[in-house]
C-alpha cells in the first residue's frame, strides 16, 4: 500500500492510501479469442455478480477505443450507485486500461492483460484504487466486496471460456 495525493473535486491534492489487486485465470484459448469477449461492454452483465443490480446505462453499440465513455448503475450494499469509467488504453488483442471518471472510488484504474501462456490465454486483472474513508471501510467493506466481485468473475470467465476441471487455478492477490 501506498501513500499518494490526488486531485479531488476542489483545485487541492489530497494525500489517499492507494491499494492494488490482482486477479488471473488461465483460459483455453488464444488472446485474439479471449480479449473480444473483454472488448464488448455488454459483457459485463455475464461476469458481474447478481447481487451488484449491474446494468450499463450507456447506449449500445459501445464501441471501445481509447476515449470511450461507459456509464454503470448498480447497487452495493443497497446503496444505488453510478458509475462512469473511460477506456484510457486499448491494445488489441493483449490489453487495456479503464479508469473511473466518476463513482465511489477516489481512484480506481483497472489494467486488464491477457498474455498467452500453455497454449491459451493468461487473462489478468490488475487494479490500483483508492477509497474515502480508507480507514473506516477499506478493511471490512471495501476490500471484501472485491475480493467476493472477482471470485465471481473468475469463476465466470472460467464456465464461459470451457476451463477444464484439472487446469491451472485462478487466483487472486493483493
Amino acid at each position: 500500500m501506498l501513500s499518494v495525493c490526488i486531485l479531488d473535486d476542489s483545485p487541492h491534492l489530497v494525500p489517499v492510501k492507494l491499494h492494488e489487486f490482482t486477479a488471473e485465470t488461465w483460459l483455453p484459448q488464444p488472446p485474439e479469442i479471449v480479449f473480444p469477449f473483454f472488448g464488448d461492454a455488454a459483457n459485463l452483465d455475464a461476469i458481474t455478480p447478481p447481487w451488484l443490480n449491474f446494468k450499463i446505462i450507456t447506449p449500445p453499440p459501445i464501441v471501445m477505443r481509447p476515449g470511450a465513455l461507459i456509464d454503470y448503475r448498480l447497487r452495493l450494499r443497497g446503496f444505488p450507485l453510478r458509475w462512469r469509467t473511460r477506456i484510457s488504453e486499448w491494445e488489441p488483442p493483449f490489453r487495456f486500461v479503464d479508469e473511473q471518471l466518476h463513482g465511489p472510488y477516489r481512484l480506481w484504474v483497472h489494467e486488464h492483460t491477457f498474455v498467452p501462456s500453455q497454449g491459451g490465454t493468461l487473462a489478468r486483472d490488475h487494479i490500483r484504487y483508492a477509497v474515502p474513508f480508507d480507514w473506516l471501510v477499506h478493511r471490512w467493506l471495501v476490500r471484501p466486496d472485491i475480493e467476493r466481485i472477482f471470485a465471481h468473475r473468475l469463476g465466470a470467465l472460467e464456465c464461459h471460456f470451457n476451463v477444464p476441471a484439472n487446469a491451472v487455478q485462478a487466483s487472486a492477490s493483493r
